[in-house]
C-alpha cells in the first residue's frame, strides 16, 4: 500500500468505483493523498496490478468482518469416539445406538471401538459379531458405513458417517 507499491504503472480504481484506467504509480499515490486515503493494491497478479484508493483501515476491518462471518458458517467434521466392551447390556447398547443417530445427524463421524483386554482377544468373534449388529441396527438410516470392523491391535473398529450425497 502507498509507498510500498514498487511497480511503474497500476490500473486505478477511484474511491468511488470509477476506472481510471493505466495511470503511473506517482500520479496514483498523488491522486490518493489528495483525497486523503490510501492507494492500495487489490491484485497484483494482473499486468498492470489493480489498485484502489480507499479507506485502508476500513478496508481491513471489512476483510476481516467477512472472514469471521464465513467461518461462522462453516462445519468442521469431528470424529466421536464411542468405545464399548463386546460384553454390553441391552440397554447400553440402545444408548450407543441413539448416541450415534445423534452424532450423524449433526454432521459428525462416529468411530466405534469394541475394546478386547487380556483373556478377551481369544473371543474376538464375539466383538466382530457386536461390530455387524451395529452395521445390521443402523442399515435403514441415513448413515453410510465409511470402513467395516476390522482388527486394529486389541481392538475392532468400525467408522460411520454422514451420508453422502
Amino acid at each position: 500500500m502507498n509507498e510500498r507499491i514498487k511497480v511503474k504503472e497500476v490500473r486505478l480504481i477511484g474511491e468511488d468505483g470509477a476506472n481510471h484506467g493505466v495511470v503511473p504509480t506517482d500520479e496514483a499515490l498523488q491522486m490518493a493523498e489528495d483525497a486523503d486515503l490510501d492507494l492500495v493494491l487489490i491484485n497484483q497478479n494482473q499486468d498492470p496490478p489493480v489498485a484502489k484508493i480507499l479507506n485502508y483501515g476500513k478496508y481491513k476491518y471489512e476483510v476481516e468482518k467477512r472472514a469471521k462471518e464465513a467461518k461462522k458458517k462453516q462445519h468442521t467434521v469431528d470424529i466421536k469416539e464411542i468405545k464399548i466392551r463386546y460384553k454390553i447390556d441391552v440397554h447400553d447398547y440402545q444408548v450407543r445406538i441413539n448416541n450415534i443417530k445423534k452424532f450423524i445427524s449433526q454432521g459428525n463421524k462416529v468411530k466405534i471401538v469394541v475394546m478386547l483386554r487380556g483373556r478377551e482377544m481369544q473371543h474376538s468373534k464375539l466383538a466382530f459379531d457386536l461390530a455387524e449388529r451395529f452395521v445390521e441396527d443402523l442399515k435403514d438410516e441415513p448413515i453410510a458405513l465409511e470402513k467395516k470392523p476390522q482388527m486394529e491391535g486389541r481392538n475392532v473398529t468400525l467408522l460411520f458417517g454422514p451420508p453422502v450425497k
